[in-house]
């Protein structure tokens, strides 16, 4: 039988950073996941870092990589029309701008933060399950550790284990409430080594579906074109996708795009979802376990990041000052900035993508907005402070 102060569940980024930040303040925490490191790193996800998620990867001490090897970005571009406008992000926002740095390096140095600090991961804990934690006194996790049972005890669950986890499942269907929007879409993506079409992010808009040229490095580029939910791999040869890619582009962008072999090829379908409260006893949801965003807005990740930080915040008060006012206010500080980048999300979804519903009216306005946005430096101001990230404790 184990006992720690917290229990995480899930060891992907939002989980690792979450416990890097407890253990830097003296609290003993333990992690669990189900999957094998390998196969944690293995995962192929986003990469644009809003300057808060910067900013608390510094505070976690995990953040040198970061420096020397993230591309700082100062603005982005949006096709349309055949026209490629600059979203010039730091002079909008007083010098605030994004880094691209994949979210696979981050896992990776939080993991070797962890390793090097001897700090507790059970990797490829199967069954785990979660008692006790609104019942008043202290919760306890069970899992099976090499096919022995184990067991956790500890003060808080951190549930920080994504959309599929055991944690957001443990909790009864009636005590909380669901909000969520599927697309009629989704996002074929091509991981290649190839130099991206631009020195920032391109995003097109084009009657025949949204496009995405985004980077991992200078030398390497992670590109997205919108397709049907129903459309299989085995349709998109590589030579399919880089020709219908350029299509998409403006002209600029178009001309310089050099295909290349596939490292790696998805489809991903696009989700908003919500779960309200994030608290349930001494339960907390954080990351993907509480919400998703369409990856449109770069979101996703910088708010497993925000909870995080919440999250540990209120933890780090409880434990140094016997005060539980942060811990309490932890659900409504972190689901106004859920709702606040759900609604961006959704806005940038709109905005970009072509609907299978879209009739001609819908099509005008959102060339109208296009076009507002493009001559409009109000429009542009505001779609470069929610890109860049709204203050954390706005």
């Amino acid at each position: 039988m184990q006992s720690t102060q917290v229990a995480i569940i899930g060891a992907g980024p939002s989980g690792l950073l979450l416990g890097q930040l407890l253990s830097r303040a003296g609290i003993h925490n333990v992690i669990l996941e189900q999957r094998s490191d390998e196969h944690v790193l293995a995962r192929v996800r986003a990469g644009i870092l809003e300057q808060g998620t910067v900013d608390l990867l510094e505070e976690a001490g995990v953040a040198d990589r970061l420096h020397q090897e993230g591309l700082v970005h100062d603005g982005i571009y949006i096709a349309f029309n055949g026209e490629r406008q600059h979203i010039a992000l730091s002079s909008l926002t007083g010098g605030r701008s994004v880094t691209v740095y994949g979210q696979t390096e981050i896992t990776r140095d939080l993991m070797a933060a962890r390793a090097a600090a001897g700090l507790s991961t059970h990797y490829e804990a199967a069954g785990v399950a979660l008692h006790d934690f609104e019942s008043g006194g202290k919760p306890w996790v069970s899992y099976l550790r090499n096919g022995k049972p184990e067991v956790l005890h500890c003060d808080y669950i951190a549930g920080c284990d994504g959309f599929h986890g055991v944690s957001r499942h443990s909790i009864a269907p009636d005590a909380f409430k669901t909000f969520e929007r599927t697309y009629p879409f989704g996002w074929l993506g091509v991981l290649a080594d190839t130099p991206p079409v631009a020195p920032e992010l391109v995003y097109a808009q084009h009657p025949r579906g949204f496009a995405l040229c985004s980077m991992r490095s200078r030398t390497r580029s992670r590109c997205y074109i919108q397709c049907c939910l129903t459309d299989s791999l085995n349709q998109w040869s590589d030579e399919l996708f880089w020709a219908e890619l350029r299509m998409r582009l403006d002209p600029v962008s178009a001309a310089a795009l050099q295909p290349a072999a596939a490292l790696e090829k998805s489809i991903a379908p696009l989700r908003s979802f919500v779960a309200e409260p994030m608290r349930f006893g001494r339960l907390f949801l954080a990351g993907d376990a509480a919400h998703i965003v369409p990856p449109t807005g770069a979101k996703g990740l910088n708010l497993a990041a925000s909870d995080v930080r919440y999250l540990a915040q209120g933890l780090i008060e409880h434990y140094r000052e016997h005060s539980s006012i942060a811990l309490n206010h932890y659900s409504a500080r972190a689901l106004q900035r859920v709702w606040r980048a759900e609604r961006f999300s959704w806005a940038m979804t709109r905005l970009l993508h072509s609907f299978p519903d879209q009739g001609s009216f819908d099509h005008r306005l959102q060339q109208a907005e296009l076009d507002y946005l493009f001559s409009s430096t109000a429009a542009q101001t505001s779609l470069a402070e929610n890109y860049v990230g709204l203050a954390l404790d706005a």
